[in-house]
């Protein structure tokens, strides 16, 4: 639980989710969502159960249609911020996993396009997004 309070309700739960981090000629892979021009980590909830790790792993064959190798899926960082389009107080905590594939990643469920971004794509992201860009340049991982 988080120790904010969103406005006299009394502490709201942070938001688990996990997010995959598959990095290509310095360019990290995020996913817009149908109807919208947000970029995003591919990722989401925490089904219960399941480990943060687990969660990456299905989230990855459910949004971009990549089957991971869990033993290949390493933690990077968590990130814990403001969640996007939620109430003040909100937070997002975010377990981001390195994850390397050859195969191609496509576009489902509810993503409607891939792309490849650096830090050039900062001002797309929600907060936890500019927050994984900004972790991965500072690692040198992406430019």
């Amino acid at each position: 639980m988080s120790d904010l309070t969103g406005g006299g309700r009394g502490p709201l739960a942070d938001i688990l989710v996990s997010a995959v981090a598959i990095i290509r000629n310095r360019r990290v892979l995020m996913v817009t969502a149908r109807g919208r021009d947000v970029l995003y980590m591919p990722g989401g909830k925490i089904d219960a159960g399941e480990t943060p790790a687990e969660a990456a792993v299905r989230e990855a064959r459910e949004e971009i249609a990549v089957d991971l190798d869990p033993a290949g899926v390493t933690p990077l960082f968590t990130v814990l911020t403001q969640a996007h389009g939620e109430p003040d107080g909100r937070l997002v905590r975010m377990h981001v996993f390195a994850a390397e594939t050859d195969a191609v990643p496509q576009p489902s469920a509810e993503v409607s396009a891939v792309h490849w971004v650096g830090m050039d794509s900062l001002h797309r992201c929600p907060p936890a997004g500019r927050e994984v860009l900004e972790r991965l340049a500072a690692l040198g991982r992406i430019d």
